[in-house]
């Protein structure tokens, strides 16, 4: 490489726009360091209120930053802008590495200053150091070729003048420089103007109702140097949390749930506000909500490989200077504070779950329908959370009571403990579909969990693998008795010939392979038909349909069903003892296709003979 600018250009940055917010940041930098400076008696300057501001000169097709920081002599110009900037690419690169360790004053002066040449053809530095040196002008083209001579300059700070260049000038828009400024800066610690803004003032005492309200023009303060997470909790009010939710957020108008404040200074630096919103069941429909600052700087909202996965459908602000403004997702998450930081967050939001259960459990049970995807995809994802998720995580029940792990297990351990000593957690996707199964085991006396979350097959597999003798079944998984076989045997009213007949003559009359016809001994009063789909498949094939899943192919079978035909009931014996072909025919038919009917399976055609079938029966 000649020099470093067609490395700035093709390699630093992927969008352009981003050169606004590495000059404020080096201002905003500048800025700092002097009033740091000037607070431990190194710079003797009058301070006053320092900010920056950003302007637009249309005619003369110029963008200026102006900055009342530290200021350059002509020294540090040539150290911090010429020498870095002219030497060869990797001579540069390693030059920039050791000079960004260094603890001099102008250390701000670094890769992001060149970033203006991917906008400017020309660019301008008019600045005067705070150690009342003369003032300096640096001019380059972006080529090797620079100069530098004395200049007019009355107070300390930085002009950096950028000469935007014509395939560029949406940058000389005040819209296009205000949707940056607001995107980027928003919450700089430095006040940023830019333009004027009309203010109305107060009226006069003893002015006329009539009479207009006086206004004046004031600097157009574009961020919030101050924002909540830069201040201690205790500073805090729940309003100023949603507050500031509004802030970052204006467009969003249903409240946070609530908020987790972090504040962390060793091992690394972090800080931030996360926001729980109400869920939808879409797990890809809520990232990118998290936005990524570095000392206030505006780096990212896609923060995958810093905030664990789990938590992305979160919103709010984290800021940490240990994490760099450019770099790759492969560089993050391989890196060592980042995956600390990670491991930091998913702690901290664990413990505030378990705190906000402990506090007000009613509360908690009232949002958990809102939170639970979140919780429950990071006991999917996260070990660690998933062992300390035994505190809060809830397992409510159709009947509208919430049982942690640990109530759950105290009360169904007697009544669903099956004849191997193995627990059974009966549960239902759907109350409405699913209603005469949940009839058969409320009867029973059994509990029955309402799990509907699209990653349940998933959470209760993990489930099975991580507790002792606990497995769960959907209550249309089989009948009552055979997803929790006790010791008793029901004695059957058919011999085993009888139910081999039965099953033929049925499995004959319906022809259709994807139901498999079982004559059980059940009790006279359950359900004489009865439709279910086998617990593995039915969840490999859920599991597979949201990722996953562990075995190839389930997502794209077709649907297998069990007929599970009770021998004991009454109309069975009916059909069996049947002797007219017809009357057997359409007492089976009938039969199926009320217990299809009853799943919502039966469709078409199917449907229209069924109710053509019925009304003639009722002649």
């Amino acid at each position: 490489m000649e020099n470093i600018f067609p490395l700035i250009k093709k390699f630093l940055y992927s969008d352009h726009e981003i050169f606004l917010r590495e000059l404020v940041s080096n201002a905003t930098d500048a800025t700092l360091k002097l009033k740091h400076l000037a607070m431990i008696g190194e710079a003797s300057v009058e301070l006053g209120d320092q900010q920056i501001e950003v302007k637009i000169n249309k005619e003369d097709g110029t963008l200026h930053i102006i900055d009342q920081g530290l200021g350059m002599t002509e020294d540090e110009v040539q150290k911090y802008i010429n020498d870095i900037a002219f030497s060869g690419a990797e001579e540069f690169l390693e030059k920039y590495k050791d000079s960004a360790k260094d603890s001099g004053i102008i250390g701000h002066f670094g890769l992001g200053f060149y970033s203006a040449f991917m906008v400017a053809d020309k660019v301008e530095i008019i600045t005067k150091s705070y150690k009342d040196e003369p003032a300096v002008h640096w001019t380059c083209d972006g080529s090797p070729n620079y100069t530098i001579e004395p200049a007019e300059k009355e107070n300390f700070g930085t002009e950096v003048i950028l000469h935007i260049s014509d395939d560029e000038k949406e940058f000389l828009e005040e819209s296009k420089i205000r949707e940056l400024l607001t995107k980027y800066n928003k919450f700089m610690p430095v006040p940023i103007k830019f333009g004027t803004k009309t203010e109305t003032l107060e009226k006069p005492e003893g002015a006329k109702e009539e009479d207009k309200s006086p206004t004046q023009e004031v600097d157009n303060i574009i961020n919030n140097p101050n924002p909540a997470w830069t201040k201690q909790p205790t500073e805090l009010e729940d309003q100023d949390y949603k507050d500031f939710y509004r802030e970052l957020y204006p467009m969003q108008f249903e409240e946070p749930l609530f908020h987790i404040h972090l504040n962390v200074d060793y091992p690394f630096n972090l800080t931030g506000i996360l926001y729980f919103p109400k869920m939808t069941q879409d797990l890809n429909v809520q990232k990118d909500r998290i936005q990524l600052y570095q000392n206030q700087v505006f780096v990212t909202d896609n923060v995958e490989g810093i905030v664990p996965e789990f938590l992305t459908m979160l919103r709010g602000v984290i800021d940490s200077p240990d994490i760099p403004l450019n770099v790759s997702r492969s560089y993050l998450q391989a890196d060592g504070a980042v995956k600390k930081i990670s491991s930091y967050i998913t702690r901290k939001v664990a413990d505030k779950l378990k705190s906000l259960f402990n506090e007000d459990r009613a509360a908690f049970e009232q949002k958990w329908n809102d939170i639970k995807i979140v919780i429950e995809y990071g006991m999917l994802s996260e070990d660690k959370f998933f062992e300390k998720s035994d505190a809060f995580a809830l397992y409510p029940t159709v009947d509208g009571s919430y049982y942690t792990w640990e109530e759950l297990m105290e009360k169904v351990k007697d009544s669903q403990t099956d004849k191997d000593g193995k627990t059974v957690l009966l549960y239902a996707s759907n109350k409405e579909a699913q209603h005469s199964y949940l009839a058969a085991a409320k009867a029973k006396g059994y509990e029955v969990l309402l799990l509907d979350s699209p990653i349940v097959s998933h959470l209760m597999q993990k489930l099975e693998q991580s507790k002792e003798n606990v497995t769960f079944a959907r209550v249309d998984a089989d009948s009552v008795d055979n997803l929790i076989k006790k010791e008793e045997e029901q004695i059957s009213k058919l011999s085993d010939e009888e139910k081999e007949a039965l099953q033929k003559s049925i499995t004959d009359t319906i022809a259709d392979t994807s139901y498999s016809v079982q004559v059980e001994a059940m009790s006279s009063d359950a359900a004489p038909f009865m439709i279910t789909q086998p617990e593995f498949m039915r969840r490999m094939k859920e599991m597979q349909a949201t990722g996953g899943g562990g075995m190839m192919g389930f997502g794209n079978m077709p649907d297998m069903y069990n007929l599970v035909v009770n021998a004991n009931h009454e109309l069975v014996q009916e059909i069996f003892n049947a002797k007219a072909g017809k009357k057997k025919d359409r007492l089976i038919k009938q039969s199926v296709d009320l217990a299809k009917l009853s799943q919502g399976l039966l469709k078409g055609e199917a449907l229209t003979a069924f109710v053509n079938r019925s009304y003639e029966l009722i002649k």
